[in-house]
């Protein structure tokens, strides 16, 4: 980072004026799509704006948390998307880590514009809690990497370009050590996606069967055989992702807000149980958590520096798999017998039930509920890690499912 800083009144005004100059308040929402998005984000990274925290090498403005921070907030200020990928945009913060140079230059401006699209090729039907017992192999082959093997529960892996896949090149060593980590092509043969139907009805999740096929080995991230360190800084940036945001309600039915109103107190107003002290405790107890899990989600990201991963991360993941299954179980008892119903001429129970189906995915992606207690419990906690009779043992010697 640069040692010498603008001066934070000098940020907050560089940033204002270029949005006043380039941004127009009718895109708010992100309701660019297409090229038009794709021209939008063009212009944030050229101006620095979209990572201003990283390297100017890359993109950035070497700015500290500070100067960062006020970036964010302008952005926000007046609607606009596209900066403060630095902290949040996984697939580039990983290959900005632990990717070779070659890589960034040919990746890093695509992913900030949004025009390649990823992929995470972490679980397999044997492997989901525990990612050391991946099996997918991959053997060296001249200037490629060859892959076989099965992932699953994989979203957005139809119009992939690229997965980031962990998988085994050492059998020999134990699991922890015989990871590597890869940005692997996906339009190629060998690569063959088949969608798995949801209890929502949709079909976000696939499983990918991968055979023969071959990754450059310039898209080796990390050194071989330390994939575990890689992956363990991806993870960290999904848990922040999913432990910030979540899916909303999808009918698009919005209930009469009040100013300053949140969504749930005036859903709780319109079903006339506002005056109830039990629903008005569970309304507290919601809004709370929000701002709590807020809060330490950005000591997280705080915490969370390039190449590193994050324990803190887990708590606010575990929190937001908590908000939401709540959050499902109030909107239902406000609608009473009403949430029976279904479909678009019931969106409010369409949502409710949605909403509690759907919970279920911050509970599992990202490592389950009970994989962030572990987590929580020893690195935060301190305390005894549960025993792991594969832990030392060579891979070859682990008995598989």
């Amino acid at each position: 980072m640069s040692e010498t800083q603008p001066g934070i009144e000098t940020v907050q005004e560089e940033v204002r004026t270029w949005l006043e100059a380039n941004w127009d308040p009718a895109w708010q929402g992100q309701a660019l799509e297409g090229p038009d998005r794709i021209a939008w984000l063009t212009k944030v990274l050229d101006a620095g704006w979209a990572a201003p925290q990283w390297p100017k090498k890359w993109f950035g403005r070497e700015y500290d948390d500070a100067r960062g921070r006020v970036v964010r907030e302008e952005f926000a200020r007046v609607g606009a998307f596209g900066t403060g990928q630095d902290r949040t945009n996984l697939w580039i913060n990983t290959l900005l880590a632990a990717g070779t140079d070659e890589l960034k230059q040919q990746l890093l401006p695509g992913l900030m514009r949004g025009e390649i699209n990823m992929c995470l090729l972490y679980s397999e039907p044997g492997a989901g809690s525990d990612l050391a017992g991946v099996r997918t192999s991959v053997k060296r082959d001249g200037d490629d990497w060859v892959v076989n093997g099965q992932k699953v529960w994989t979203s957005g892996a139809k119009t992939a370009h690229y997965g980031m896949l962990i998988a085994r090149t050492n059998w020999e060593v134990p699991k922890h050590k015989g990871l590597s980590f890869f940005f692997l092509p996906m339009n190629q043969p060998g690569v063959e996606v088949r969608p798995l139907r949801q209890v929502t009805n949709e079909s976000h999740f696939n499983e990918v069967f991968i055979t023969d096929a071959r990754a450059p080995a310039a898209n080796l991230l990390g050194k071989e055989g330390e994939g575990w360190k890689v992956l363990m800084t991806a993870l960290a940036y999904e848990r922040s992702t999913m432990g910030e945001s979540a899916r909303g309600p999808r009918s698009g039915a919005s209930v009469e807000q009040m100013p300053g109103e949140d969504e749930l107190v005036a859903l709780a107003r319109e079903a006339d149980k506002l005056k109830d002290p039990i629903i008005r405790q569970r309304l507290a107890q919601v809004i709370a958590w929000r701002e709590l899990n807020n809060l330490n989600t950005e000591r997280g990201k705080a915490a969370l520096s390039l190449g590193t991963s994050s324990s803190i991360m887990s708590l606010g993941k575990l929190a937001m798999s908590r908000i939401l299954h709540e959050t499902a179980r109030l909107r239902t008892d406000l609608l009473g017998a009403h949430s029976l119903l279904e479909g678009s001429d019931h969106p409010y129970a369409e949502d409710a039930n949605f909403l509690s189906l759907n919970a279920y995915f911050t509970s599992i992606g990202g490592g389950t509920d009970q994989v962030q207690r572990n987590i929580i419990g020893e690195r935060v906690l301190g305390l005894p890690k549960e025993p792991e009779v594969d832990k030392d043992m060579p891979f070859r010697d682990v008995k598989g499912g």
